[in-house]
Order: structure tokens, then C-alpha cells, then sequence
């Protein structure tokens, strides 16, 4: 991967950026936004999506495929993922021209300005809490400009422009991006050691999300449940902290969590109580609400109103989303590539599924987290699913390792006849199709192409 140089200056006017990657839904979102400045855009992509369909629609110059002629003559800066590799010719022609190549987070920073600035951090959560936050925003009268990692069902879109001064983005921790915004609020869903490629160490990890939080102008907002972000918060210096979760000791508590169908639950802050209910299912989402209503309540709301806000709130696109049911089979689709977020993915889909069966489709993300945590993966899926089909590593921005397959979390099963390593998606689907029966919910895992695989089961399952 390209490690971002977050101390390049970035130029005060952009006038036409080019996007490389520019399909994905965080980078197709940043774009969206440039066009709404009136800010020429163009941009490639490997392939194909209905995201650039859509900024094609808009007048964006788009390309399928990577290709240094894709670089318009006229352009004021490149913008770029961490998931291209070194070699993209695009980024090595910008680079010979001179052209100023910013990662995506730069161009974030850049859009907003002087705005009031609410950064959503964490291992895990991120998305959904953005996505609740940013809902529970519009409900109650205020229209925030937003950037998140996933589209929100209700809107339809991953970023949207507002008229207030209030700016909502998604901050990524992975390569240390978090630490260029000038956030005014700060919320941490929770603090999982992850992406230590970049960061080197634990300690490095927990001292990063002490900076991005000590650094934030008005507020933190961080979990009083997560072991990590109870080290991060033992550690800030900043003078307004407020935790959320199920520990008697929050600032906003969550109680009586109730799972069987759409989560309700009751929060409870500064002697005030409010009982609410979500249309997404799982108990980590109560969590997740209320961290969101938490940040509104340091924007100056009140309980109920912010309760009742962030209940309007319809998940996010590849957040446990049905794709479609075939021979009473019901098939999901999930983002979740970490052992903590499948197991909270599959602990949610346990609440909903009644007398069926979970089958999970696995696809492990890159060779360095797989390596790291193949037996974490499999307890976890062994613990929580009643049969996983693995499949093989989606290697993402990482050059395969010799020994590094799907195999390794399958062979970590103490009960093989639980779990198949299959690394044909065909067979991989008809086997999956095989083994479900009416009332079974199978559930793809993963944030690379796993999704992809759904059209094959749905197809193996047969007609309705």
C-alpha cells in the first residue's frame, strides 16, 4: 500500500481533481462532494459500479481501468485510497508531473474547512455510528454535510452536503489519517488493536487515539464498556469526556437491552431516561445509539428528542443487508472483517433468526490479518455460526503469503465437520445451497468482493 504523507501541503484552490479509485463507496462519496462545489471531476476505476455510473450522470469524466492517459492535461491535484498499490500508473504520472497527489483524507480535510467538525473513530462501529449520527441529525432539524465508509439505506448515498456549519465524517485510524482533521467533537465507538502494519505496536495504536482525542476543540465521546477505549480514556488530558455503554458508571447508559427481533433498550442521563427501539437488530447496536445520541447531546440537544431521532436510523448498506430469500433461505450480507465485529454480526443475526440455522460465508481480508488472527476468526465463527464455508483471502492491497489461505481459519475448527474450506466461489455456492434448509439464514462476512458471491446462492438455492 501507498502510506499517506500527511504533511504535504495541500493546495488552497482546487478547481479539477482527479479521483483514483474513485468507484469506492467513501471515495465515490468525495467526489459526489467536489461536484457539489463545481469542482471538475474525472477518475478510474478497475471496474464498473453504479456508484460511477451515478457521477458519470453528474458529469464527472470517468474511466474503467487504470491507465496514465486517463490524467486530464488541466488539473490541480490527484486523489487517492490506500488501497491502490505503488505501481498505478495514474499516481506514478501525477507524480511525474508534478501534480499535487493527496490521500483521500487530505481532500477530506480539505472540504471541511473551518466547519464544526464531528469525527467518528474505532475499530469497529464506525459506520453505523456515523450513519446514526448523521440520521438523527437531519430528524431534528439540522442538515450536516457528511462523508461515511457506507451508504445509509435511508438516504441512499454515502455523503450529502448540507447548509449548517456542522460537518459528519467517518475518520479512519488505520494508517493514521484520523490525526489531520481539526475535530471539534470526538467520538470512539471503541479501541481494538488492528492495521498494526501501520502503527508498528499496541502502544502506538492506544497513543494515537489519545492524540486524535486530546486534540478534539469541544468534546469526546468514547465508550465505557470497550477495555481499549477504557486505557485510551484513562489517558486523556481533555476536560470534557463523556462515556456511553452498559457500565453503571456511563455518563449515557444504556439498560434493559431486549434483542429478540429490533433492538430496544432504555438510556439514562443525568437523572433523565428515555426507552427506545432500533430497526436494526443486535445489542451492540443499542451501544451504537447510544455513543450517537451522546454526541448530540454535546451538540446541545436533549435526551428524548435525540432518542427519538436516532431510532430513525435504517442500517447502512453491507451492514447485515438481505439480498434476497430462495427455498425459505434468507441471504445477508455482512461488512465485517475483524473477529469482533463477526461476532457481533452473527450475535445479531442469532437474535432474529429464531429456530433456523446460521451459515456463514467467510471471506478472510488480507494475509497480514489473516496470519495474525485465523484462530480468533475460527472460535469465533465456530462459537457463534452452526456451519462456515470459508473461502479464500481477499488480499486487497497485500501481496499473497506462501501458507496464508482460508484454509488456515478452517483448519483452527476443533470440530471439522462445522466448517469447509472451498476456494471455488461456484462450488463454494452450490455447497452452501446444499446444506441450507428452510428457516437457515447464511450470512456472507467480509469487506472485500464476498457480496459477489450472493447471486451464485441465491441461484443454487432454486426458485421460490
Amino acid at each position: 500500500m501507498i502510506r499517506p504523507d500527511l504533511t504535504l501541503p495541500i493546495p488552497a484552490d482546487i478547481t479539477a481533481a482527479h479521483f483514483i479509485g474513485i468507484g469506492g463507496s467513501g471515495m465515490s462519496g468525495l467526489a459526489g462532494m467536489f461536484l457539489d462545489r463545481g469542482i471538475r471531476v474525472s477518475g478510474s476505476d478497475r471496474s464498473d459500479s453504479a456508484a460511477m455510473q451515478a457521477l458519470s450522470a453528474r458529469g464527472a469524466e470517468v474511466h474503467v481501468g487504470h491507465d496514465a492517459a486517463n490524467l486530464p492535461d488541466d488539473l490541480d491535484a490527484v486523489v487517492f485510497t490506500g488501497a491502490i498499490w505503488p505501481e498505478n500508473p495514474e499516481y506514478l504520472r501525477a507524480k511525474e508531473r508534478g501534480v499535487p497527489v493527496l490521500h483521500r483524507s487530505q481532500a477530506l480535510h480539505w472540504l471541511v474547512g473551518g466547519r464544526r467538525l464531528v469525527s467518528v473513530a474505532g475499530a469497529h462501529g464506525k459506520t453505523t455510528s456515523t450513519g446514526m449520527i448523521v440520521t438523527g441529525l437531519r430528524a431534528i432539524g439540522a442538515d450536516p454535510t457528511f462523508v461515511n465508509g457506507g451508504v445509509i439505506a435511508s438516504l441512499g448515498v454515502s455523503s450529502g452536503t448540507g447548509s449548517d456549519d456542522l460537518f459528519v465524517i467517518e475518520a479512519d485510524e488505520s494508517d493514521g489519517s484520523f490525526l489531520l482533521y481539526d475535530t471539534a467533537v470526538a467520538l470512539i465507538t471503541n479501541v481494538d488493536p488492528d492495521h498494526l502494519d501501520h502503527w508498528g505496536s499496541r502502544e502506538a495504536f492506544y497513543e494515537g487515539f489519545v492524540r486524535f482525542a486530546d486534540a478534539a476543540s469541544q468534546a469526546v465521546v468514547i465508550s465505557s464498556d470497550d477495555p481499549g477505549a477504557r486505557e485510551v480514556a484513562a489517558s486523556l488530558s481533555h476536560r470534557t469526556v463523556v462515556t456511553f455503554g452498559t457500565a453503571a458508571e456511563a455518563d449515557v447508559r444504556v439498560s434493559d437491552i431486549v434483542t429478540e427481533g429490533p433492538v430496544s433498550f432504555t438510556l439514562h442521563h443525568d437523572g433523565r431516561s428515555a426507552s427506545g427501539a432500533l430497526s436494526v437488530p443486535g445489542a451492540h447496536n443499542a451501544v451504537n445509539a447510544a455513543g450517537a445520541v451522546a454526541v448530540l447531546l454535546t451538540l446541545g440537544y436533549e435526551l428524548e428528542p435525540a432518542l427519538r431521532a436516532v431510532e430513525q436510523f435504517g442500517g447502512t448498506i453491507r451492514r447485515f443487508e438481505l439480498h434476497g430469500v430462495r427455498a425459505g433461505v434468507s441471504v445477508y450480507d455482512d461488512y465485517a472483517h475483524h473477529p469482533t465485529e463477526v461476532d457481533a454480526a452473527l450475535a445479531a443475526a442469532r437474535t432474529v433468526v429464531g429456530d433456523g440455522r446460521l451459515i456463514a460465508v467467510h471471506q478472510p481480508h488480507t494475509y497480514s490479518r489473516t496470519q495474525a488472527m485465523y484462530r480468533e476468526f475460527a472460535d469465533v465463527l465456530e462459537s457463534r455460526a452452526d456451519h462456515t464455508v470459508v473461502l479464500d483471502v481477499y488480499g486487497a492491497r497485500e501481496d499473497p503469503v506462501p501458507g496464508v489461505t482460508g484454509a488456515l481459519v478452517s483448519g483452527a475448527f476443533a470440530d471439522q465437520d462445522r466448517v469447509r474450506f472451498v476456494a471455488d466461489w461456484q462450488q463454494a455456492a452450490e455447497y452452501t445451497a446444499s446444506i441450507a434448509r428452510p428457516g437457515d439464514y447464511v450470512i456472507t462476512l467480509g469487506c472485500g468482493d464476498v457480496y459477489r458471491i450472493i447471486p451464485q446462492v441465491l441461484d443454487a438455492l432454486g426458485q421460490d
